[in-house]
């Protein structure tokens, strides 16, 4: 395997900045009860703005696909290549605009670059990981000289009043209701992008990739984040939408087109995710006191502060002045995080050469967790 330099980020994050008191504006308005929710959650998170691909009339002002486009034309630019330089796209998202075909072949099509290797990556936020270490492979095998990586979310349009009107009376159980709810206060849209060369860029600040890794957890763990099932069935995959015997009308009634995060669970799942971050620790490819910065994705504030209670109590703790994060004015853009993370790492030049640069992506979903170290050159 030859090195492999991670040489470009971009980012698209679609309108103006939406402040707290506008959110319900894009969103819509489903009743006092989810405002009242909001308000506590949004006190959780510490979320200040984000940005939506949605008006304040509900229409759409991009695609899911057109916002990883946009983004990798950014890190394209960022990093001063053509188009014609690229030869392969790793494209992750939770859900993309179609349920067939893939997302890489929407994002091409968007992009209107000519022909490309592609591949998709459906997951939650860890899918981005799972498209970046698709791009590095490839660039260290020799199969790519230049691969681009993108996540993006659209995940706004899952929170307008008639994703919920369907199943109203599923919505008066009150632990499903916080389960909806956290996720339509907490979640935004945008799109990420970032570069993989065979050698370091020349526009901007470059990284050797030194590697990555990724656990799934789903043997240990029922599903925690899930859309197209409902709540009371989410174990047996035979009770999914495309089973349903009233076909989607019914399966809507049912909750299955509502996004559900079940907060219980994930507290659970917190404790193996650093359980596997000090796996590496006592591996030796992790030294806490040996990194100098942090970019952890993490969906609000509250995790954040529970996660480092978990790191200090094991000393795995890496101190709190190297942990860079834009969600409170970003947002929480899910498989996007990362990249519009590393665009504006990289725009604000924080990086000194040799500094080490652990990056890190949980996933609800079903329990992902992945790591990717960087050194600035």
């Amino acid at each position: 395997m030859q090195d492999v330099y991670l040489t470009a980020a971009g980012a698209c994050l679609p309108g103006v900045p939406v402040t707290n008191d506008r959110m319900v504006r894009h969103l819509g308005v489903i009743d006092p009860q989810s405002e009242r929710l909001g308000r506590l959650i949004l006190r959780q998170n510490r979320i200040e703005t984000r940005h939506y691909a949605l008006t304040e009339t509900g229409a759409a002002t991009h695609s899911n696909a057109s916002l990883a486009a946009t983004a990798l034309r950014d890190g394209m630019g960022n990093g001063g290549y053509g188009m014609e330089e690229l030869s392969l796209l790793a494209a992750a998202t939770t859900q993309g605009d179609l349920l067939v075909p893939g997302h890489a072949s929407a994002v091409h099509g968007e992009l209107g670059a000519g022909p490309l290797e592609i591949a998709s990556f459906q997951s939650v936020c860890a899918s981005s990981m799972m498209a970046a270490k698709y791009a590095a492979l490839s660039v260290g095998a020799g199969e790519a000289r230049l691969a681009a990586a993108t996540g993006s979310e659209f995940s706004s349009r899952w929170f307008r009043p008639s994703f919920y009107a369907p199943a109203e009376e599923l919505l008066q159980n009150k632990e499903h209701r916080m389960a909806v709810e956290f996720l339509r206060w907490t979640l935004s849209d945008g799109g990420g992008a970032v570069l993989f060369a065979d050698r370091p860029g020349t526009h901007t600040q470059s990284y050797e990739v030194e590697w990555i890794t990724l656990t799934s957890l789903a043997d240990r763990f029922e599903t925690c984040m899930i859309a197209g099932q409902g709540p009371e069935y989410r174990e047996d995959l035979r009770n999914s939408w495309s089973f349903h015997p009233g076909g989607p009308a019914g399966s809507a009634r049912d909750g299955a087109i509502m996004l559900y995060q079940d907060m219980v669970l994930l507290k659970r799942i917190i404790h193996a995710w650093v359980g596997e971050y000090l796996k590496l620790v006592d591996g030796g490819r992790v030294d806490p006191k040996g990194v100098d910065w942090l970019l952890c994705h993490y969906s609000a504030h509250s995790l954040r502060e529970e996660i480092i209670s978990l790191l200090k109590t094991t000393g795995g703790m890496i101190d709190e002045e190297k942990w860079f994060t834009n969600l409170p004015t970003a947002g929480n853009t899910g498989s996007a995080s990362l990249f519009v993370m590393l665009d504006e790492f990289n725009r604000k030049g924080l990086a000194r050469p040799g500094d080490k640069i652990l990056c890190i992506v949980p996933e609800s979903g079903r329990a992902v967790i992945s790591f990717m170290m960087l050194t600035a050159l």
